[in-house]
């Protein structure tokens, strides 16, 4: 079994500033602004729509449209979607890397992205201060905030039929000449008891940022480091921790001792 680290949501370039951690500890991964019909007016985190909170955190941009993948919350559409099924979507190069990796059916990927805390303030939201609390409690970290384990990848336009929601099945990728649409498990092999896919809340476990180190340098732990990653990577950390330098999507990790452990811990509730 493999495991990919895929980096998704707001970023330096898309969307400029963290995905929140919400007060009571939800990791609300914001898509990355895009062309896509799909709006930020269209997703809801407890009655709240997204463009509403995003306002709050970020005044001086106006985001409209937005990229929803991976599609794996559920009951997050202001209007739900009938017969809607969680996917993710890759394509181009990041599809090509996968693909060349080996990346098949049983595979799981666990999302991370760009996470600061929130709080209310005056009824209104705002990141914490960088001047209280303690390292996890304000600065900008490298959390896991959800899974699914690659049940079925389709790659053919007739398949796509049935997900007209997600982006991936527009036109616009599609046509590309690559593209694939991975669909979860019915249920995680690691964790019968639960679905194949999920988000997860904010947990010390799950954060990949090493404490005191800025939020791309990673606890190095050991089943993570290059000589287990598909490619020519290596490992940029000057000191402790650990660091893959440029900027890349997924990273392919094949099975060593501790691995699979690993997973089953970060995702189990």
């Amino acid at each position: 079994m493999k495991i990919i680290l895929s980096r998704k949501g707001f970023d330096i370039k898309n969307g400029g500033c963290p995905s929140p951690i919400m007060p009571d500890g939800t990791l609300l991964s914001m898509p990355i602004p895009s062309d896509d019909d799909a709006s930020y007016d269209d997703l809801c985190y407890n009655g709240e729509r997204y463009s509403y909170i995003l306002k709050q955190l970020k005044p001086h941009k106006n985001f409209t449209n937005c990229h929803i993948d991976p599609d794996i919350r559920d009951d997050n559409r202001v209007s739900p979607i009938a017969g809607w099924r969680p996917a993710f979507g890759q394509s181009e190069a990041a599809q090509g890397l996968l693909s060349n990796a080996g990346v098949e059916k049983g595979d799981i990927f666990l999302f991370f992205g760009w996470f600061r805390r929130i709080e209310k303030h005056n009824g209104s939201y705002r990141f914490i201060s960088r001047k209280t609390g303690g390292f996890y409690d304000h600065n900008d970290l490298q959390i896991i905030y959800g899974y699914m384990q690659i049940g079925d990848i389709l790659t053919e336009k007739v398949d796509f039929s049935e997900y007209p929601w997600h982006p991936h099945t527009s036109n616009a990728f599609s046509h590309t000449g690559k593209n694939a649409l991975y669909i979860p498990t019915d249920k995680l092999s690691l964790l019968p008891d639960l679905k194949g896919y999920g988000t997860l809340d904010y947990r010390k476990d799950r954060v990949l940022t090493m404490e005191g180190k800025n939020r791309g340098t990673w606890n190095e732990l050991p089943f993570l480091l290059p000589e287990h990653t598909y490619g020519e990577k290596k490992n940029s950390s000057k000191g402790e921790g650990l660091y893959y330098r440029g900027i890349w999507q997924e990273l392919v990790i094949y099975e060593s001792a501790g691995l699979t452990e690993w997973v089953r811990s970060v995702i189990k509730r």
